[in-house]
């Protein structure tokens, strides 16, 4: 066994060989790991607990497997990077792109500049650089949504304005059933409140040397691509699950918590595990299933799990009544792994398991969550600021919340 699991572990390394193969070692690993876990939990009946090199073997099939997964995932998303364009020549760029490039390459802006006065832009390289082309704000949006865990999952709406308005009705209009001849009174009319998703600017700033910007076979696009996408997603992380709404997207996490016995609009309810800090010794599982049937059936059909690799970690050791693992590995390479017949959202920034937090959340966040992109990328040339280096000052503005209150649910490890 011990030469099987140092195979499994030279092999989740990205690149390692072709996806299907990868994928093939995903379900190896996922094999492995129940037969350690089942000697372990073997050992835990036998004994007052489980002999510790049995536990370090379990613990050290979980983390390649989580690598393994991993792999696959990077391969994958390599292979769906969208083609910006071919450095031979080949594609017939915009008259748009081509002066971007000129722009990115030599910092010669008299195109860009025409092209923005033509288009009543308000951008200028002077204040807040230009626009990028639209193929690749879409390509780096297409991209953001393949890496950035929630905004994957949610509702993604552009918009013009600083501030998107969404009304919501607080209470419907009256209505009841009368008789064919009977008088049908004047009813209430519908009381109307809305929610506001402000947006805030996100930025990153990667640099060139002037010999990458003057080779003509570097794709550019492909390249601020790629160099801000990263830098984008992991910030839009943090805010999409915890930020306060000041300057950056308001998290779900950071809305009032309220039990869901007690449950009310504005709020995200929450089931608590009865035991502060982990889950129940008897029947751990239940609470997860109590979690599920907290949402409306019409919010469980499109529901997603979210939590993070370590929470993962402490789920997967679970089965049902039958004996019958809880967690099971993606169906196919690209897909998502599965907790009780629903899609697993690995989000790094949901908080670990410990007392009173809420590291696993439960819920439709197609309808639950809003993400608002402003239209526009823009990028800045700075030759200056980090001579021999070429900066790039890349803006976006971004905003995001809770659109529906009814979509989230949250487990929250506390004995209250």
């Amino acid at each position: 066994m011990s030469d099987f699991i140092t195979g499994l572990e030279n092999k989740a390394a990205p690149g390692g060989g072709e996806v299907n193969a990868a994928f093939a070692e995903v379900w190896m690993a996922f094999e492995a790991y129940k037969e350690a876990n089942e000697q372990r939990l073997a050992e835990m009946e036998r004994k007052a607990g489980p002999d510790v090199v049995t536990s370090e073997k379990v613990d050290r099939i979980a983390r390649t497997l989580d690598e393994q997964k991993r792999a696959v995932d990077a391969m994958i998303l390599r292979q769906n990077r969208p083609a910006l364009g071919r450095p031979d020549g080949m594609t017939v760029k915009s008259e748009h792109h081509s002066a971007f490039e000129a722009y990115v390459r030599s910092g010669d802006d008299r195109h860009l500049r025409g092209l923005e006065a033509k288009a009543m832009s308000y951008g200028s390289g002077q204040d807040g650089g230009y626009l990028v082309p639209d193929e690749l704000e879409a390509a780096i949006g297409k991209r953001l949504a393949q890496i950035s865990p929630i905004r994957g999952i949610a509702s993604v709406r552009q918009v013009s304005g600083a501030v998107l308005k969404k009304p919501y009705q607080l209470t419907g209009p009256a209505a009841g059933w009368v008789a064919e001849t009977a008088a049908r009174p004047q009813t209430a009319s519908a009381t109307l409140a809305e929610l506001q998703f402000p947006t805030a600017e996100i930025y990153a700033m990667p640099s060139a040397t002037a010999s990458l910007l003057e080779d003509a076979a570097v794709d550019l696009d492909q390249w601020i691509s790629s160099e801000i996408e990263i830098a984008f997603a992991e910030q839009e992380g943090v805010a999409f699950v915890s930020g306060n709404g000041v300057n950056k997207p308001k998290g779900f996490l950071d809305y009032p918590q309220v039990a869901e016995a007690s449950w009310e609009w504005e709020k995200i309810g929450t089931l608590s595990t009865g035991v502060s800090g982990a889950l129940p010794a008897t029947a751990p599982s239940d609470i997860l299933i109590d979690l599920v049937y907290a949402l409306k059936a019409g919010y469980r059909q499109n529901a997603n799990w979210v939590l993070n690799r370590r929470t993962q970690a402490a789920i997967r050791k679970l089965k049902d009544a039958d004996g019958n693992y809880l967690w099971q590995p993606p169906a196919q390479p690209g897909g998502k792994a599965m907790l009780m017949g629903f899609p697993v959202v690995e989000a790094e920034d949901m908080p670990d398991i410990a007392a009173d937090t809420t590291p696993i959340a439960f819920g439709d966040f197609a309808r639950g969550y809003l993400v608002v992109d402003r239209t526009g990328v823009r990028v800045l040339r700075d030759p200056y600021t980090a001579k021999p280096y070429v900066l790039f000052y890349t803006t976006k503005r971004v905003g995001g919340g809770v659109q529906d209150f009814n979509a989230i649910k949250l487990l929250k490890f506390s004995g209250a």
